[in-house]
């Protein structure tokens, strides 16, 4: 039996950029959210449960970048143009958040300045991940295999609407991460904003679903048309199970499970957006396959992504496990 590899590939890419999700949105989260911690032990405490885990996080964005350059050659020719001021303001957003976590410890004169640095990079980076994917799902213009839209074609009534619902679904996550790993008022605090978090998560997600349908005939046919419906219905199903276990759990203080819940939420979001514009990597006309690097390339690769993804799972459950518990006050595990 032959294997298709550009579907493998397909797969990596949605892993590696989930995987980003999960490591990743919890401390942009967190960063969205600093502002409504209270200055001192509550933003130390917060900055100290991501400490021993943020900084390898970006593994999986360049992974995922890195492979769709590799494994979808005329999809990355396309996207980066259509989207370069996004991934500048992405880039520049991660750096100012990186530079601002450290910065805060060593000039204490300053924290005030590097929070703010700290909070406005994490927005920007969230905002315009979910920008672009706006970008992507509204479709991109494309002539003789290459973008053919102008330098404002990203921005939308329906990106900004996509990017906000990436950053309420990050401070969801960051919200439930604190309440998983602190205790006390910072842990208080923590509920009272994942139950905000959540709300306009899913009011944003339902509201860029209904928007999907408006887009192309494709995407409504992908969801309201036999036998297509009878599988794509499961989705929004689970996630009104998922969200109600949610809240239930918010209401009744479970610490671990709403982080856990908050993930599947996310994962329940990215099934949906795959099933909308499966085939296409780029939207409307672009499928996997017309974007596909040679076989032989996808082989090559493959051989050194078989090894290396389990390594980097291994490591970072490791780093997870050695930092699991609760972070006390005074900043240890």
């Amino acid at each position: 039996m032959s294997i298709d590899l550009t579907i493998v590939w397909a797969f990596i890419i949605a892993i590696a950029v989930f995987a980003y999700v999960v490591m990743d949105g919890f401390d942009l989260g967190i960063g969205i959210l600093f502002p409504a911690l209270k200055v001192g032990e509550g933003r130390n405490r917060a900055m100290n449960s991501i400490a021993p885990v943020w900084d390898g996080n970006e593994t999986w964005l360049v992974m995922g970048g890195g492979g769709l350059l590799a494994a979808f050659p005329l999809a990355y020719a396309i996207i980066l143009p259509a989207t370069y001021p996004l991934v500048i303001a992405m880039l520049l957003g991660l750096v100012f958040r990186g530079v601002a976590f450290e910065f805060r410890w060593r000039d204490p004169r300053h924290r005030a300045f590097w929070d703010l640095a700290f909070s406005g990079g994490s927005l920007v980076a969230a905002l315009s991940q979910g920008m672009i994917l706006g970008a992507i799902l509204q479709g991109i213009e494309v002539s003789n295999r290459a973008y053919a839209g102008s330098w404002w074609d990203w921005l939308t009534p329906y990106t900004l609407l996509t990017g906000l619902g990436t950053v309420a679904g990050y401070a969801l996550l960051g919200a439930c991460w604190l309440v998983w790993k602190l205790e006390g008022e910072v842990q208080a605090k923590a509920y009272r904003l994942a139950t905000r978090a959540g709300i306009a998560t899913l009011v944003l997600m339902a509201a860029v679903s209904f928007y999907n349908l408006a887009l192309f005939a494709d995407y409504r046919a992908r969801w309201l048309e036999m036998p297509n419906i009878l599988f794509a219905s499961q989705v929004p199903l689970l996630t009104a199970i998922i969200a109600f276990l949610l809240f239930y759990g918010l209401r009744k203080r479970w610490e671990m499970a709403p982080f856990l819940l908050a993930l599947a939420l996310f994962l329940l979001g990215m099934a949906g957006l795959g099933l909308t514009i499966w085939p296409n990597v780029v939207p409307p006309s672009v499928t996997i396959w017309d974007a596909a690097a040679p076989h032989r390339s996808q082989v090559f690769m493959l051989i050194g992504a078989v090894p290396i993804l389990p390594l980097i799972l291994a490591y970072t459950g490791w780093s997870y496990y050695v930092f699991r518990g609760k972070v006390g006050a005074e900043g240890y595990h």
